[in-house]
């Protein structure tokens, strides 16, 4: 049953990445991957909240399981910015192509922080 649920949650995540990245590709029309980027620091800010409520024992190990392996599981896209890098890379948008990957990497660290940081001082 937890494994169903588990996939549940997962496609819920899959379904509202889907939503916000049409959304905001809707508004933003550059060739930088925005969307993607905003996606992964919001899933990064709510794994590192998630994370806090556990270590502090208000969420049980269930509800932590569902919301980080399946909601931000779902939500999250590395995979999906990877392949947006290695398409700059290609187009010799060099310089996006760097700081796309540097704010892949450190975007999320600092927004996991925050969260944590926020689930802590809740």
């Amino acid at each position: 049953m937890t494994a169903l649920l588990v996939c549940l949650c997962g496609g819920l995540g899959a379904g509202l990445r889907y939503l916000l990245d049409t959304s905001v590709k809707n508004t933003w029309h550059g060739s930088f991957p925005f969307s993607t980027l905003l996606i992964n620091l919001i899933a990064s800010f709510f794994a590192g909240l998630i994370a806090a409520l556990f270590a502090r024992l208000v969420i049980d190990p269930t509800t932590h399981l569902l919301l980080a392996t399946g909601l931000i599981g779902g939500f999250s896209t590395l995979s999906t910015a990877t392949v947006e890098v290695v398409s700059l890379v290609e187009h010799l948008k060099l310089r996006q192509a760097a700081f796309y990957l540097t704010s892949t990497i450190l975007g999320p660290l600092a927004a996991t922080a925050a969260g944590f940081a926020l689930g802590m001082a809740l």
